[in-house]
């Protein structure tokens, strides 16, 4: 078996493309099932932010599951794979494995270090598990890749300085303004982002924040905390002239400001600029009012290069998660060999016991005149000889199950204690004996080559060709 990950992020695809891929919150769980009806997909967990989309799979082989997951986003988003097979990435086994370690540090984020993704990921995996399309191999994966994710931010100084795609939009909006004393800003939208832009607004001098949402209850909850103005957007809208600032980050399916709702409030402000950053995606402005006199419209692409000045400590305390990662990914690996000598262990077990209950009853059916005291020491002490027996070999199997001839060792363990009945009826061998096959260092696999290797294949225009 196979840990492959197939997505797009803000290095790969501008946020024209990356809208198009956005998951709803509300339809993860349908999507997720869908993703399993996939061909060659055992388990699942889909990643998706304003600035990735990622579908996490274990698969059975590796032959074609790229093509097959771009079927299964052609038929979800309904947007022909011409369209975005060029923005895609694939990678597979140890590189999908350290990647899913270095997305939720936030070493893979536009703002280095930024612990927003590490909530993300982990409710990406608990919204997996709840529906029932995670097993053995991600329920330990993405657990402790979660753990690594605080291990990170505690350990290190990676995330001291107050960087991310909220405080990078207010850093813009400084450089148009210089400081927000006496402007007045608009935030349209109330979710966290909203909250962690508000209170980057207000340390910056704001003299006002109106906050607009949607539900008006949840604009009166976030604008009490920082003594803002709530508003419906709706009706915020029909102010436009009144702020210098528009940030928006709502989880809207299209724009929610025009193009000409801009112009509108253009006309009753003359000569006072208006600053916007869209930071939605799906984006909530349409792009076409950056072309209106006196309208600086940014979206989410353009705070790249802003945050860069303040990365450089990040990146020096990124290396030194880059070790733990390391760490992480021989520890996940030693896990996965563990596997296959689980149930040939659990067989010399089942078949020990088998032979010792077996031998207990011909003895004492020999020996009736035995009391029940006598009965218990005969067996507790036959017993304690069976373990004893099996201890050695249970030790040596476990070591030599690691090595590189491991799946050569546990098949002539097998044989040697003549193991295959139990393992035929055991009802983990498929999982479990596969996951040992796939993963010996050096094997080589089935005829197709479709063992789990340490590679990983960047190469998605072959891959997604099928």
């Amino acid at each position: 078996m196979h840990i492959v990950v197939v997505g797009l992020n803000y290095r790969t695809a501008p946020v024209a493309v990356r809208e198009l891929f956005a998951f709803a919150e509300k339809d993860l769980p349908a999507a997720l099932h869908q993703l399993m009806q996939t061909k060659s997909v055992l388990e699942g967990v889909i990643v998706a932010t304003c600035n990735r989309t990622e579908i996490y799979v274990v698969v059975d082989r590796l032959h074609m599951c790229g093509y097959f997951i771009r079927n299964f986003m052609e038929q979800w988003f309904g947007v022909k794979s011409e369209q975005f097979m060029q923005h895609m990435y694939i990678y597979e086994d140890e590189q999908a494995i350290a990647h899913l370690f270095r997305v939720t540090c936030g070493l893979d984020s536009m703002v280095i270090g930024e612990t927003q993704i590490l909530g993300q990921v982990r409710s990406s995996f608990l919204t997996a598990q709840g529906e029932g399309v995670t097993g053995t191999w991600f329920n330990r994966l993405f657990k402790q890749a979660v753990t690594l994710g605080k291990r990170a931010h505690s350990e290190t100084s990676i995330g001291e300085s107050a960087v991310s795609v909220s405080y990078a939009a207010v850093e813009l909006g400084k450089r148009i303004f210089g400081m927000f004393t006496g402007k007045r800003v608009l935030i349209l939208g109330a979710g966290k982002m909203s909250e962690l832009t508000v209170k980057h607004l207000y340390s910056s001098g704001a003299a006002e924040v109106i906050v607009a949402n949607r539900t008006l209850s949840r604009a009166v909850e976030l604008a009490e905390k920082f003594s803002g103005k709530p508003s419906t957007i709706e009706d915020a809208l029909k102010h436009l002239d009144e702020v210098d600032i528009v940030i928006s980050s709502t989880g809207a399916d299209g724009y929610i400001l025009s193009a000409q709702k801009v112009a509108d409030g253009m006309k009753r402000r003359p000569n006072r600029p208006l600053f916007m950053i869209d930071i939605a995606v799906p984006r909530d402005i349409d792009p076409a009012a950056a072309n209106l006199p006196g309208v600086f419209l940014y979206d989410i692409d353009d705070l790249e290069g802003i945050v860069e000045s303040n990365l450089e400590m990040r990146r020096s305390e990124a290396a030194k998660i880059e070790i733990m990662i390391n760490e992480e990914m021989a520890e996940f690996y030693q896990w996965l060999k563990t596997l296959g000598v689980r149930p040939v262990i659990r067989a010399l077990q089942d078949k020990s016991n088998t032979i010792h209950e077996e031998t207990m009853e011909s003895l004492f059916n020999k020996l009736p005149e035995l009391d029940e005291h006598q009965r218990k020491v005969i067996r507790r002490l036959t017993k304690s000889i069976v373990n004893q027996m099996m201890h050695d070999p249970i030790n040596v199997i476990k070591e030599m199950s690691g090595g590189k001839k491991g799946n050569e060792a546990l098949d002539y363990f097998s044989k040697i204690f003549a193991l295959q009945e139990q393992l035929d009826a055991g009802p983990d061998e498929k999982t479990t004996t596969s996951a040992s096959k796939s993963l010996q260092a050096g094997d080589k696999g089935s005829a197709g080559g479709d063992s789990m290797m340490p590679k990983t294949t960047l190469a998605p225009a072959s891959l997604f060709g099928g």
